[in-house]
């Protein structure tokens, strides 16, 4: 895998990057075009895998932010054509690695050492590197160690890389420009802690500490004196990421532990601790040998306000959907609808999120549920592809919906289908906000 000697820091940097990447994209279409020309029929899926190709190679050069939101997007089946999808989704698990002697430089700026003084060994090379940060094994008094490292500079890229990625969002897939203004303020926040590795540390320590009692879960040690702004060292977590383990197969037994226990793991988080683990990819789960969960990255943690949580949860409520005076009082609450609204707004906004609410709340309709029911998962991609064609929505001047569901609904959509994964029939207990 190549390595990075440096990534583009500047804004300067970064934007010419980015003009460079659009530069492609720009051929790509004239290319498309061209073709389609000649022969009519031609489809644009030489055009998608062309255009995710370069997007994604851009943003692996530039890491950080830039590449975040894309492996957010590619966890959003029902927004990118299949290309997008597939190359997004790299993110969650690979990116090429930044070169070992800016990892030495990382260490002497925070520890004043390199790394090979404060551990008994050090990997030269990653062991994984995505988005925001690499990992490398390490050794320290006979226990194994995991040490995560921050690219250089991608705390201070955050604001500008997200105002870059905005056209290709608007233009390319189709997002509307009001929620797309309403909901980045959320994405931002959330990426500028993610790159604060002092307040993962932290709530790594207090949210595992928490959550200790669960069972089937297991979380690895943290070690404070070993970590920094930028550096993160805990246990190292024997075992496979989950993604390779459900591709690898798990027995039938076991899937159903490990998908009751992260359906355990996210619901006494919701509802106990109001603060919730909010990046549930494969790649931040492994599972050991003796088939437990391990949790290891608190990287993307929402903290849910309790205004918030009191209306978001009615819409998980068995009975909300009976109610249609409730319904309603939810749906402005959560600004499904507002009051000014002329009529016909009202009435097809308020059809469009019962449908949504119908479709997502289903789980928590009974005592348990069957998350490997494909026709459940083929009724939410139909009706996400609807969602995402629908004119109204996407012309709509207002956000549909409050920032603060954001990661909400991206844990949940991101559990359905690992527990999709998993195949799991797990035991619901009734929500009741």
């Amino acid at each position: 895998m190549k390595e990075f000697d440096k990534i583009p820091v500047t804004k300067v940097q970064r934007a010419s990057k980015f003009i460079a990447t659009g530069a492609k994209i720009g051929t790509n279409y004239l290319k498309h075009f061209g073709k389609k020309l000649v022969d009519p029929s031609t489809s644009r899926n030489e055009l998608h895998e062309d255009n995710a190709k370069d997007i994604y190679n851009s943003l692996s050069e530039l890491k950080g932010s830039a590449l975040k939101v894309a492996q957010m997007l590619s966890m959003d089946k029902n927004l990118l054509p299949k290309a997008y999808q597939q190359k997004f989704s790299m993110a969650q698990y690979s990116a090429p690695p930044l070169s070992y002697p800016l990892v030495v430089k990382t260490f002497q700026q925070y520890f004043g050492k390199s790394p090979e003084k404060i551990f008994d060994s050090f990997t030269h090379k990653a062991v994984n590197a995505a988005s925001m940060g690499q990992v490398h094994q390490a050794t320290l008094g006979g226990k194994k160690l995991a040490v995560k490292i921050q690219y250089p500079g991608i705390g201070n890229s955050v604001k500008s890389d997200l105002a870059m990625v905005k056209p290709i969002a608007l233009s390319m897939f189709n997002i509307n420009p009001a929620e797309y203004n309403e909901f980045i303020q959320e994405v931002e926040l959330r990426l500028m802690e993610e790159t604060d590795y002092s307040l993962e540390l932290n709530r790594s320590l207090d949210l595992s500490q928490k959550s200790s009692h669960l069972s089937n879960i297991v979380f690895p040690k943290y070690y404070p004196e070993y970590s920094s702004e930028r550096i993160l060292t805990m246990d190292w977590v024997e075992g496979l990421p989950l993604g390779e383990s459900i591709k690898s197969g798990l027995p039938k037994n076991a899937g159903q532990a490990i998908g009751q226990a992260m359906w355990d793991f996210y619901q006494f988080q919701m509802h106990e601790l109001k603060s919730v683990h909010a990046d549930p990819h494969p790649g931040n789960f492994i599972i050991t040998p003796d088939y437990k969960l391990g949790i290891i990255d608190f990287g993307c943690v929402k903290v849910i306000p309790e205004d918030f949580y009191n209306q978001y949860f009615k819409l998980l409520d068995r009975n909300l959907l009976n109610d249609k005076k409730e319904l309603e009082r939810v749906f402005y609450a959560m600004r499904f609808i507002y009051p000014d609204d002329p009529a016909s707004d009202r009435e097809f906004f308020i059809d469009l999120f019962t449908q949504l609410v119908e479709l997502l709340s289903r789980p928590f309709q009974n005592e348990q549920f069957d998350f490997s029911d494909g026709g459940y998962f083929e009724a939410l991609y139909v009706f996400g592809d609807k969602l995402s064609n629908l004119k109204a929505l996407r012309e709509s001047t207002k956000a549909r919906g409050v920032r603060d569901a954001l990661y909400i609904n991206r844990t949940y959509f991101g559990l359905y289908n690992l527990l999709h994964d998993l195949k799991a029939v797990v035991r619901i207990k009734p929500i009741v906000a």
